[in-house]
């Protein structure tokens, strides 16, 4: 398997005392968009604070390309690129300008690469217009070509569509993938939302007070919650009832005129021909598909995350 890009390694914070973050184990490689999912409080932010070394670390370490963020700061961040919170710009200057500006603190960013991610980021037309003038998805964009400038391998973004419109979390979320899949970074994206998190990433860590309470591929994920809940409207709600405890394994359910079960997408034909052939007469058939949502709200709790 190739070389993690990133490695947490036993990460702890304490504050006054109290664990905040009690070990976290993890390691993101090249060109994947890892998420990294959590209520509100669970510690996602304190955790990338000291991935970028913002915040100093209880125990443990964060490796980066193999350099250790406490021991060889300089090494390390060299080859992270982030917004923590709010990517923070001069609003009576240009975007152009911003860019230049911060290129100024960072060696070795040409002309040629200002344009390279301006056009990365879509933001070509209006990269001469003043910050003050932009919306906010084109704020954070401009957020992302200030954090790409210097190639980094690693992009670490916390909360990136926050207060977005749902247009402004599509052409992030856009912006996200390709960058993954084009430029090889590793991007690893934090939120509560996860709907998002399910369009955008190809793994997702669940934290819950501090702790990683899972790992996953969203894929894999999605493969395993293959059954669906299906509502069928049939003639004779008995006579369809005693049909399906043949056909579906757990238990039906009524519910306004309706049976509800869950079952494996290719048994629905199945089910439906036998209820035919006993000449029971299907008005409707609903099928509501699974998302990670049943088996992350397991995790982490009702109400938890949006």
């Amino acid at each position: 398997m190739a070389e993690p890009v990133m490695q947490l390694k036993g990460l702890k914070k304490n504050i006054k005392g109290k664990p905040i973050i009690k070990g976290l184990d993890f390691s993101i490689y090249s060109g994947e968009v890892f998420g990294f999912l959590g209520p509100n409080g669970a510690g996602k932010t304190t955790t990338i604070r000291m991935m970028v070394g913002l915040m100093s670390m209880t125990e443990g370490d964060v490796l980066i390309k193999g350099h250790s963020i406490k021991k060889d700061y300089k090494q390390a961040i060299q080859y992270v690129g982030a917004i923590v919170e709010n990517p923070e710009m001069y609003p009576f200057m240009s975007g152009r300008k911003n860019l230049i500006h911060y290129s100024r603190m960072v060696p070795g960013v040409t002309k040629e690469r200002i344009e390279e991610v301006v056009k990365l980021v879509g933001l070509e037309k209006r990269v001469d217009d003043k910050v003050s003038k932009y919306s906010l998805g084109m704020r954070q964009r401009l957020g992302i070509a200030q954090a790409l400038l210097h190639n980094p391998s690693i992009l670490i973004l916390d909360e990136p569509t926050n207060g977005l419109d749902p247009s402004g979390i599509r052409e992030i979320r856009s912006y996200i993938r390709r960058l993954a899949a084009e430029e090889g970074v590793a991007v690893i994206v934090s939120s509560h939302i996860l709907s998002e998190m399910e369009m955008m990433c190809d793994r997702i860590g669940i934290i819950k007070n501090g702790e990683l309470v899972s790992i996953q591929s969203v894929s894999d994920a999605l493969q395993q919650s293959d059954k669906k809940e299906i509502s069928i409207e049939a003639q004779s709600t008995s006579e369809a009832q005693a049909v399906l405890e043949e056909l579906v394994e757990g238990s039906i359910k009524q519910q306004q005129g309706e049976l509800i079960f869950t079952a494996k997408r290719e048994d629905i034909p199945v089910i439906i021909n036998k209820l035919v052939e006993k000449n029971i007469d299907v008005y409707s058939v609903t099928v509501t598909r699974s998302t990670l949502e049943d088996k992350f709200l397991d995790l982490i709790g009702e109400g938890a995350i949006e």
